[in-house]
């Protein structure tokens, strides 16, 4: 599994490598419902957001992680992020998260577009056998979101984290496995067909 950069495109987003200079552009996508602001979630803000890119550069430095910004194709503006990390090289796994965009492409086809690239990445290119999806308990709509991507729930893994309001994270875990791909990449084209 040869994590090298690449760019992912589909019929309305590209996904780019992440890079430092994204940072004011990822403030603004942020800033856009105030994103930061949802406790179970963790958007940075203009206090955590050199921290958050240089750990998930330093990540992509040691192997383990595949970072992207999101960029709207029709007007080359940046609306979120998401990344391909906790890449288990020896089992073949990895995992899709730290994903999110502005509120103003919630419930668009942003979200089903950059799962169907990294998962065809995922799968196709970097030839894992499982991709896995982890949320905080009480963020209902990411659960239903990944979810409808087809993932299956695995279990709960219970007082999984500190946040850092002290209080602690049940973190819910999700997997597509090899075998379920064919089935899940027809349903997310089909659902898109369905959005055009």
């Amino acid at each position: 599994m040869q994590l090298n950069e690449i760019e992912l495109e589909s019929a309305t987003v590209r996904l780019i490598p992440l890079r430092l200079e994204h940072k004011d552009a990822l403030l603004d996508a942020a800033s856009d419902g105030n994103l930061w602001e949802l406790w179970y979630t963790s958007v940075p803000n203009r206090d955590a957001i050199d921290g958050y890119l240089q750990h998930a550069l330093s990540d992509q430095d040691r192997g383990v992680a595949l970072p992207f910004t999101v960029v709207e194709k029709a007007t080359n503006k940046i609306i979120g992020t998401t990344r391909l990390f906790n890449v288990d090289h020896a089992n073949r796994r990895l995992e899709i998260g730290h994903t999110w965009y502005a509120q103003s492409y919630h419930r668009s086809s942003v979200n089903t577009e950059c799962k169907l690239l990294l998962l065809t990445h995922a799968f196709e290119s970097l030839h894992t056998i499982a991709v896995e999806f982890r949320t905080h308990w009480h963020n209902q709509q990411s659960r239903q979101a990944i979810a409808r991507l087809g993932a299956k729930q695995d279990g709960v893994l219970r007082n999984h984290q500190i946040m850092p309001n002290g209080s602690y994270r049940d973190t819910v875990v999700f997997s597509i496995v090899e075998s379920e791909w064919s089935a899940v990449k027809t349903s997310l084209q089909y659902k898109l067909t369905r959005r055009s």
